[in-house]
């Protein structure tokens, strides 16, 4: 016995010809392969409907079909598929189908796997399916399937599994699923009636959210008999997704052990429960551990034995919150992948693709664990805040139908949540009632009535003193922008930072490290009305950063609009700027680190993949127009991280933009954007060629000399090569033990970044091609007329820079926002905290 597995995967549009290739292809394909046992294949991302003829004369004796992201119709099934066992078809786009039309033969003798999930079919169940008699597996969860349950279902002898979950099914519940011993899953659907008083029968029946609810509010009618919230409401909840108790940053996470197999609900030990949906496209065991135990992966940094475990599902995972405290929570949500690898063995090819839903909102898509926290075994926490006003919360994962479904192993593809922590941020743990037992009437009454007497004295003097006003601004300013983030209060940065205390400033409007309430480390970017930046760029940076996640991207956990302040909440990192580590002070050894070649290296590519992202990866095509040494910063292990996006600017569709408010810093900008205010992408190009010669070099991109022209690295980079010296610009502190070839790659690629010709300068991919030894290095043209533009840029630059130092004005009147402070052992947004002096080095 053999298996082999194709995967069919194309992105656009597919044209009539490539359609009919890949038929003929098919085709080929089971001809030869008449004699296999297995022939299982995916098919993904198809733009474009493709009809199967499928042919039982050419098909191996089990065939498995998973087409997600197709656009249907299900192509018809007939009897002549003598040997066809599995049927899975997931997640398919398009218009709806009446499952009346769907043509699936009845008597295909060895269907054992019918799964029709979320394919968009409406109506009723048709009484052919119970001629089925064959089939132990039937899914028909997440459609809009409706009506009652046809009783011909009940028929069929052989099953074991009946998925139904996810649909509108009415009436009540039949009789014969209530004794059945099969594992029935009705989870989410407008039944009348049930038959049963909880939300599970037998631990074989998932009965949760099954009865219709006005507007999806208050609490479950199943759990409403057993949850009266006696012991009070509480203001936080915080679990162990898949394990023990555990003690994480003076917080208790509670138990979450149960192993729970496929569509089971289970109920928690407080005031909150969870419900499973559907079972592993490879598997049919009623027995499945979805409470995954590490034993493979190492956990990096704090925290360790919170993301040791982590729940699994096949489907869908839905954490439901109960007897909550009406109020406005922080939503912590902990992932690390801990399944897949970051080795070259087999278990590293595995990808796990989700959506995460809050409240029925997606706050998450095609979330993908190990790529947002930049490899496996690495914790990465997402917050939310939500509003809760019927004390219930919900907060659901579901698979996606992407990613992969078979590697390592078949039951590993699922969402994998480490942990959840809601906490009300103006409440302390301590102080909750559901804690405490709950406080007397008198003297809820006294603290209510006073607190609404205080709230009204507070909000009389923030009116009069325009604090609520300049609010009300700031909001419509963000108004109809979507944030993947949290707003934070306040009193949560004030308790982060210890009341802005000094010994947490890291230069004027930067603070950190600050700690969260769950441990996590930030970094504090403060804004205010004497501050250069105004709510237009405050807004572009919190809309940006919020659409953004790359591993050389700086993370931007949330921001904070209360009365006058304006701040952004990033996270901390530990080794500062790129600029501190080569600039700072040499003789501060906290100030300078020892950058070895191979770790210039790294930073260059890090930075180069960065800008490759922005200009070319991302959904959103965006110029960061201010790249450069200060607003590179380094995480503990000196990986480089892209920061500050206030002057980032989306690349229109012309990919040209001329700009009457030039904004950047002198001595990175392009001379096209710097003279004529020409911005494209090729402008982030010529920036990133300069910090790659910083990067070499050790030296600043600039420096003013008294009675003497400014110096200008490119300048004398250019110099080094005319003479064929340019091993002599490499920093002295790297010493002999480096790759010389590498160093001459990386200063022939800045050369060619900073071609005085925007279109001669390479893309950003290339720049990465080239670093990674992955192409060759396009050589530098110095033909004449090429040499005469640099010479006249060069000339006109040293212009501006002369005048710089006479006046220390900016043209543009948006100079980078450097400001005095000194260099300290901290980190956010350099641009915000350090001067760069441009008189040493």
């Amino acid at each position: 016995m053999f298996y082999i597995y194709f995967v069919f995967s194309t992105v656009g549009l597919v044209t009539t010809t490539s359609r009919d290739t890949f038929l003929s292809l098919y085709f080929e394909i089971g001809k030869i392969l008449n004699r296999c046992e297995n022939f299982n294949y995916n098919i993904n991302a198809f733009c474009k409907s493709i009809i199967f003829q499928l042919n039982g004369s050419i098909l191996p004796n089990d065939r498995y079909m998973e087409a997600s992201g197709l656009i249907g119709p299900i192509p018809s099934i007939n009897a002549t598929l003598l040997n066809l066992t599995y049927i899975i078809i997931s997640d398919l786009n398009g218009t709806d189908t009446s499952f009346s039309q769907l043509l699936i033969d009845a008597n295909l003798p060895k269907l054992e796997r019918l799964m029709l999930r979320s394919c968009n079919l409406i109506g009723e169940i048709p009484s052919s399916f119970g001629t089925f008699t064959s089939i132990k597996i039937l899914d028909l969860s997440f459609n809009r399937l409706g009506g009652e349950i046809s009783e011909n279902l009940s028929t069929l002898d052989n099953l074991n599994f009946l998925f139904l979950n996810g649909n509108n099914f009415t009436g009540k519940v039949p009789s014969w699923i209530l004794n059945t011993k099969e594992k029935i899953d009705l989870s989410y659907n407008n039944f009348t009636h049930t038959g049963v008083t909880g939300c599970q029968q037998n631990n074989i029946m998932n009965l949760f959210s099954s009865i219709a609810r006005v507007n999806n509010s208050g609490i479950v009618p199943c759990l409403r008999s057993q949850t009266t919230c006696t012991a009070g409401f509480s203001h936080s909840v915080h679990i162990n997704c898949g394990g023990e108790i555990t003690r994480f940053n003076d917080t208790d996470y509670g138990a979450d052990n149960n192993q729970a197999g496929p569509s089971t609900f289970q109920q928690g030990t407080r005031n909150w429960a969870f419900s499973t949906t559907g079972v592993f496209l490879d598997d049919d065991h009623m027995d499945d551990n979805l409470a995954f135990d590490n034993r493979q992966v190492s956990i990096s940094g704090d925290g360790a034995e919170l993301y040791r475990n982590a729940r699994l599902a096949p489907t869908s995972l839905t954490y439901y919150l109960f007897c909550l405290a009406n109020s406005t929570y922080t939503v912590n949500l902990h992932f690390a992948e801990i399944q897949f690898t970051n080795d070259q063995t087999y278990s590293s090819l595995g990808r796990r693709i989700f959506d995460v839903y809050i409240r029925g909102k997606q706050v998450l898509k095609d979330f993908n664990i190990k790529e947002a926290a930049g490899g496996a075994g690495i914790p990465i926490v997402k917050y939310f805040t939500v509003n809760v006003t019927d004390g219930t919360l919900e907060i659901g994962f579901r698979w996606a139908g992407k990613g992969t479904t078979s590697m390592p192993q078949g039951i590993v593809y699922g969402p994998l949540i480490s942990a959840i922590s809601v906490l009300d941020p103006k409440i302390d743990d301590k102080f909750s009632s559901a804690s405490t037992g709950g406080f007397a009437t008198a003297a809820v009454v006294g603290i209510v009535g006073g607190t609404v007497f205080a709230a009204s004295v507070i909000l009389g003097v923030l009116w009069w003193n325009g604090c609520l006003r300049e609010q009300s601004t700031l909001e419509r300013d963000l108004k109809g922008i979507e944030l993947q983030t949290t707003s934070f209060t306040l009193m949560q940065i004030k308790a982060a930072t210890n009341d802005f205390h000094a010994s947490n400033k890291i230069g004027e409007g930067g603070f950190g490290p600050g700690t969260l309430a769950d441990g996590t480390m930030i970094a504090v970017k403060q804004l205010s009305a004497r501050s250069k930046q105004g709510n237009r760029e405050f807004v572009t940076e919190i809309g940006l950063i919020s659409a953004l996640q790359h591993p050389h991207l700086v993370k931007l956990y949330g921001c904070c609009i209360e009365g006058n302040q304006l701040m952004l909440i990033y996270e901390y990192l530990e080794n500062n700027s790129l600029a501190r580590a080569l600039f700072g002070p040499q003789e501060s050894q906290e100030s300078q680190l020892t950058l070895d070649w191979p770790t210039r290296m790294k930073i260059c590519i890090g930075i180069a993949r960065g800008l490759a992202y922005l200009h070319e990866e991302s959904r959103l095509k965006i110029v960061h127009r201010d790249i450069k040494a200060t607003n590179v910063l380094l995480d503990k292990n000196l990986n480089p991280k892209i920061s500050d996006f206030g002057l980032a600017k989306l690349d229109e569709e012309d990919n040209t933009h001329i700009s009457t408010r030039v904004a950047g810093t002198y001595g990175y900008m392009a001379p096209e954007y710097a003279l004529h205010g020409r911005l494209t992408e090729k402008a982030d190009v010529y920036s990133f060629g300069i910090v790659a010669l910083e990067i070499v070099s050790g030296r600043r991109n600039t420096r003013s000399r008294p009675k003497l022209e400014p110096f200008i690295l490119l300048e004398w980079a250019h110099v080094l090569k005319e003479n064929r010296n340019l091993l002599e610009l490499v920093d002295t502190r790297i010493g002999s033990d480096c790759n010389t070839d590498e160093v001459m790659a990386m200063i022939n690629i800045a050369l060619l970044c900073t071609n005085p010709t925007a279109l001669a300068r390479p893309l950003m991919s290339s720049v990465v091609s080239m670093l990674e030894g992955k192409a060759e290095v396009q050589e530098y043209l110095t033909d004449t007329s090429i040499s005469s533009n640099r010479q006249m840029s060069a000339e006109t630059m040293r212009k501006l820079y002369r005048k710089l130092d006479e006046d220390d004005t900016d043209i543009s009147q948006t100079k980078s926002m450097l400001a005095d402070g000194p260099w300290t052992n901290s980190s956010t947004f350099a641009a915000d905290l350090y001067r760069v002096n441009l008189t040493s080095g």
